[in-house]
């Protein structure tokens, strides 16, 4: 099903994305840190709000 030429094909595809994945968080961190930091606030503002919407419909 997969020879010899795709097997290797693959590894080497992955070891490349995998590699500019990392490349490409890293060089970004500093970016998105100071853009989006204070987003834990609005996530758990978010979370907050559909638990109490939740409990609402559960119990009227």
């Amino acid at each position: 099903m997969f020879g010899v030429g795709r097997i290797i094909f693959i590894l080497i595809f992955l070891t490349v994305f995998i590699a500019g994945m990392v490349y490409a968080y890293r060089s970004d961190a500093a970016v998105n840190r100071e853009q989006y930091g204070s987003n834990y606030g609005l996530f758990l503002g978010i979370i907050f709000f559909l638990l109490l919407l939740y409990l609402f419909v559960k119990y009227f």
